[in-house]
């Protein structure tokens, strides 16, 4: 049986972006042995407010940590100019999911927001992430209109919280038993991801 790896991640952690293409690079590494699924995590659900845009924290933080570490990854990613919630984008993505593209919808709406700083609140841009990926966008804004998958998202922040997960990205490897559970915390690098994964194993 594969070894479960979840990853718990917010579209506006630009870390959990970053340590994408590392998972990716573990499950074409380990195919067959490992299986992964990404889980919803909002740093700032409602009613916690937001953070600025244009404040120091975030100006300083990509200054000294974002930047160099997509320098060193190879990705382009820059400061967005909104700060939106990130619940709808997860609601979205678990409808692509339903549909087995979330995955390419995932990729879409970090792009969208770490490369080309869209609104992925705005039901209208999930829509238009969706429309290329062959979803169709107007069903897409429907069901999140209706709140259908809000509580798959809820149901992903309950199970953090029972881990005691308090920030993200993080990985949870489970080999067989939930008693041998790994945490691998914030964006590491490949070669220590690696190593734990075959550890695990």
């Amino acid at each position: 049986m594969a070894m479960q790896i979840e990853v718990w991640s917010d579209y506006v952690c630009p870390f959990c972006y970053l340590q994408e293409p590392v998972v990716e690079q573990i499950e074409r590494e380990f195919a067959g042995q490992v299986q992964v699924r990404w889980r919803a995590y909002e740093l700032r659900p409602e009613p916690e407010p937001t953070l600025d845009p244009a404040g120091d924290y975030l100006r300083e933080t990509w200054a000294s940590a974002v930047y160099p570490m997509a320098a060193k990854r190879g990705m382009k990613l820059q400061l967005p100019p909104v700060q939106p919630r990130s619940r709808k984008a997860f609601e979205a993505t678990e409808y692509a999911r339903d549909r087995g593209k979330a995955d390419a919808m995932r990729h879409a709406i970090f792009a969208a927001f770490f490369e080309d700083g869209r609104d992925i609140g705005d039901l209208k841009v999930l829509g238009e992430i969706a429309e290329p990926l062959d979803i169709h966008p107007s069903g897409l804004v429907r069901a999140l209109e209706a709140n259908v998958y809000t509580g798959r998202v809820i149901g992903d922040e309950n199970e953090a919280a029972e881990l005691g997960l308090s920030g993200v990205p993080a990985m949870v490897l489970t080999p067989d038993s939930d008693e041998r559970r790994l945490l691998i915390s914030g964006a590491q690098p490949y070669e220590t991801v690696r190593q734990l994964v075959e550890r695990a194993l």
